[in-house]
């Protein structure tokens, strides 16, 4: 069954972010991922968000394939880069 992973990302320190961002360009696609969505929110039509605040939205194969690209070590040693610039919340969801 598919996956998307879905993040919300407030970046704090864009010149930190960009390594991350370096580190995992193209690294998704290895393990079945596809890009979905991928911008900052324009407007926040119901209940509490932020203006700017960046969505990122990526469809797996399943499950598996999501956790293992998160787990990868080159996805680990991209995301210490993100340690201090920017918040980011992720969230799998499976659909049948």
């Amino acid at each position: 069954m598919a996956a998307y992973v879905v993040a919300t990302v407030r970046i704090t320190d864009p010149d930190r972010f960009a390594l991350y961002a370096k580190g995992i360009a193209g690294l998704s696609e290895r393990f079945g991922g596809e890009a979905v969505v991928k911008g900052p929110v324009g407007e926040v039509l119901e209940g509490e968000g932020l203006i700017g605040e960046r969505v990122v939205v990526s469809r797996y194969p399943d499950a598996a394939a999501a956790r293992a690209y998160l787990a990868s070590p080159e996805y680990l040693a991209a995301a210490a880069h993100r340690v201090g610039a920017a918040e980011i919340v992720m969230r799998l969801i499976e659909v049948a």
